[in-house]
């Protein structure tokens, strides 16, 4: 067992832990007013790396607002393939979009910097309208980069269109496989170097998928790092592949969590078990959606990954199958799924925006190893709890699935369809470059704090206990105030939190 510290423990069995002493020596920061701390640089060059100068490689814009806050775009020009000896792969290029987000009046000011990782994977950063939740609270003392993950958002985005470019499967999975971790971290030192004065360390904030970013940057460029913070983002870092175990323990969790949901709303059990008949019974086994893919007894359990695991997703699924049916409105009417539910159904499901979070979901998973579809093979193994067809036609109840990408999506979601071949030479990969490195994580030097969340559905309790008992000097906040979404619900909270446990302002026990 490695060294950490478990800040608080909210549920009400407590873990009986000891804390261990931490691996570094560890001083609360002087006072914001001392701007030694910040590294800050003299006026003249603090304009110059200001100023929206044109470089080959970064291009600046100008500032502009939301309510409270100030925001300028930055592009980085960045090879697609950072380990590429060859002229023709060396020569790949791909841009990277970073937005810097101040609170408003602090533009020239020499704040320290933090960096945003976005969950997904294939998730842009965040679009602020406003000063609120942790975005407000960390501009009182940070200059904030809002990153686009290579292939999000305006960095080269990897769309279903834009995808449809490449003219084969192999090709395109040549592609793919540099849009995991390893690359997202060259990005971000890269940008590192360019935006902050005199190439200083940052503090990352990762969130989910964002966090395991952050482990791999602690892995393996921790020079960069001034400290991390981590919201239900600390992943398994075992050899091979890990997903077989990372979906075992995912299934027994979606079991509680549809438990928990069938007891807040009983009523849905009749519902959804109604629906799955229709579909089998009138639909010949699915439905048409609106974008031209079917919707299935499995597809529609699918709907547990947005439902089950975050703040707000039981009321917003329940309330979602009450528009279920089309009213009859003229006698002998036939009964129908409305176009509203298949339309939010395909809006839950956010594969045609963002195809990358399907493509690559099981590989951030795999170090030398394949994942050979390990949700569909685990899910074998819980199928007579996940059967849909057998618990509606036994008046039980029909449980959703979680954060899980099956093969047979690439049939049903029409925006999958083509890129079926390429998500199975995927699936068989085997090749994949490590994500961690487990010796430098025993001998972590970075201040680390990080949010547990007690009943996670994404990211596994128990499994991220395991990985946090490797990281060397980490501190860890267990909750079950808040679910997956405790960024986004209690945003200004948790950041203070962790904060406060870095800077010496909470206890650490």
């Amino acid at each position: 067992m490695r060294a950490l510290v478990i800040q608080t423990v909210l549920f009400s069995t407590a873990l009986a832990r000891t804390p261990a002493p931490l691996r570094f020596p560890f001083r609360p920061p002087r006072p914001l007013r001392d701007l030694s701390l910040y590294r800050s640089v003299p006026p003249r060059r603090w304009r110059t790396a200001m100023s929206a100068a044109t470089s080959e490689l970064h291009t600046a814009g100008e500032w502009y607002s939301v309510p409270d806050l100030s925001l300028r775009d930055h592009r980085f020009t960045v090879p697609l393939d950072y380990s590429a000896t060859d002229a023709a792969s060396s020569a790949a290029k791909i841009t990277v979009f970073a937005r810097e987000v101040v609170a408003v009046g602090k533009e020239a000011q020499p704040l320290p910097y933090l960096l945003y990782l976005q969950g997904g994977p294939g998730f842009e950063s965040p679009r602020p309208i406003d000063a609120s939740g942790w975005l407000k609270k960390a501009c009182e003392e940070y200059r904030v980069i809002l990153l686009d993950q290579r292939g999000t958002g305006l960095s080269t985005p990897l769309t279903v269109s834009s995808l449809s470019q490449v003219t084969s499967a192999v090709k395109l999975v040549d592609c793919l496989k540099h849009f995991r971790a390893d690359n997202i971290v060259n990005d971000a030192e890269l940008i590192r170097k360019h935006l902050v004065p005199d190439s200083g360390p940052w503090t990352v904030l990762g969130q989910s998928y964002g966090g395991f970013c952050a482990v791999t940057y602690l892995s393996f460029a921790p020079e960069g790092l001034k400290s991390v913070l981590l919201t239900g983002g600390i992943p398994p870092i075992g050899r091979g592949c890990t997903a077989d175990t990372v979906y075992r323990a995912c299934f027994e969790q979606v079991i509680h969590q549809n438990e928990k949901y069938y007891k807040r709303f009983p009523q849905d059990i009749a519902i959804v078990g109604e629906v799955v008949k229709y579909l089998i019974e009138v639909g010949g086994g699915g439905v048409p959606l609106p974008s031209g893919g079917i919707l299935t007894p499995k597809g529609l359990q699918t709907l547990g990954l947005a439902g089950l695991g975050s703040g707000g997703g039981f009321e917003r699924l329940h309330y979602l199958f009450e528009r279920v049916w089309d009213p009859p409105l003229v006698p002998g009417a036939q009964k129908c799924i409305s176009y509203y539910f298949l339309k939010a159904f395909e809006s839950w499901i956010e594969f045609d925006t963002n195809p990358l979070y399907a493509l690559m979901h099981e590989s951030i998973y795999c170090q030398g190893a394949s994942s050979r579809w390990s949700a569909h093979k685990i899910r074998g193994e819980y199928e007579s709890m996940f059967d849909p067809v057998k618990a509606a036609k036994e008046g039980h109840p029909v449980y959703f699935t979680g954060e899980m990408i099956f093969p047979w999506m690439f049939d049903e979601i029409h925006a999958l369809r083509w890129f079926k071949e390429a998500a199975h030479l995927l699936a068989e990969k085997d090749d994949w470059p490590p994500l961690y490195d487990v010796t430098r994580l025993n001998n972590n030097q970075v201040p680390v704090a990080a949010a547990v969340y007690y009943e996670d559905m994404y990211v596994n309790f128990n499994l991220a206990m395991e990985t946090a008992s490797e990281i060397a000097g980490i501190r860890l906040w267990v909750t079950n105030e808040y679910m997956h979404s405790g960024l986004r619900d209690g945003g200004s909270q948790v950041f203070e939190q962790l904060m406060g446990m870095l800077q010496g302002k909470k206890p650490w026990f």
